[in-house]
């Protein structure tokens, strides 16, 4: 049974909120727009296709994935690039001599999820290259006009592996700036939330920087802890816990911004109440100690 502790569940969610994002639809536009190529952001263990919906999809591409021995081949591509992929980009070749990429985006030490291009040539194909393939798609049975899927074919987008490079590190950028907010996207309220959960949120930042309990925030909202402990996971696919830690992480990012606070004194108005469990959530949540995301952030904003 599915749990909200999976981390192809908790995938899921982060991947909803991203896509709900400004930033991210202003980027997925943008990337559209200027490289005319597909553009997917897809959770840990997603099942689909990748590029299905997408206006720029590959039209050889769109009429080959049917139900089928060649929708199998792409799903099967599909599975090969995001294991491939877990710590940095890869690109594959599916049968028809295209290339996918997928570009992980990890949070900290974990993998969330993958941005995902491609469904290009880097060479022109040739009369011979399609011959050969629609004489494979003819055997596998595929219902498809071989016409139409021929004038697809020779349409399809054809680009210098250098072009190609200099995309997939663009996307690489973007699934840092993606990871790098990720934690403030989990401690923002979701839309359309319930009263309940939205008051128990509210009363966590208020009392962030106390020794706060379970049982404090049940009792705020007029719930006992185990039936709060459930509806809160279900609402956030957090536990209280992790949802806390979250809250005064990000208050610990904000109280850096001032380059003379000590990081110890910023653990403890954040409401940490040991340094050794502050630098070992902040680790898990950032991907780094606290002083080595106080250096980034100095150099950062030395350099503007």
């Amino acid at each position: 049974m599915e749990t909200l502790d999976n981390p192809a569940r908790r995938s899921r969610i982060l991947v909803s909120q991203f896509k709900q994002s400004q930033i991210y639809r202003d980027y997925e536009q943008a990337f559209r727009e200027a490289t005319g190529l597909p553009l997917s952001l897809r959770a840990v263990e997603a099942f689909d296709l990748q590029h299905a919906d997408d206006p720029r999809q590959n039209a050889f591409c769109a009429l080959v994935a049917k139900p089928g021995q060649s929708c199998a081949l792409c799903l099967q591509l599909q599975r090969e690039i995001e294991q491939m992929a877990q710590r940095e980009p890869a690109t594959l070749k599916c049968f028809a001599g295209l290339c996918d990429s997928a570009v992980p985006i990890r949070v900290g030490e974990n993998l969330v999820a993958f941005l995902q291009t491609g469904q290009v040539f880097f060479q022109k194909p040739t009369a011979a290259q399609f011959d050969k393939l629609a004489r494979q798609i003819t055997k596998w049975g595929a219902e498809v006009d071989l016409k139409s899927l021929e004038e697809a074919y020779f349409q399809s987008r054809v680009i210098t592996r250098k072009q190609y490079e200099s995309i997939l590190r663009l996307l690489t950028v973007f699934a840092q700036h993606l990871a790098a907010i990720s934690n403030q996207l989990m401690v923002q309220e979701e839309h359309a939330e319930s009263p309940v959960i939205a008051k128990a949120r509210s009363f966590i930042h208020e009392h962030q920087d106390d020794d706060l309990t379970l049982a404090q925030v049940a009792q705020s909202v007029n719930t006992s802890a185990f039936y709060f402990c459930k509806m809160f996971k279900k609402a956030t696919g957090m536990t209280f816990t992790d949802y806390l830690a979250r809250v005064r992480v990000e208050k610990v990012k904000n109280l850096l911004l001032n380059p003379h606070k000590r990081v110890s004194e910023a653990a403890f108005e954040a409401g940490f109440q040991s340094l050794s469990q502050f630098n070992r959530v902040f680790r898990k949540l950032e991907g780094c100690s606290p002083t080595t995301y106080r250096d980034q952030l100095q150099t950062v904003i030395s350099t503007r």
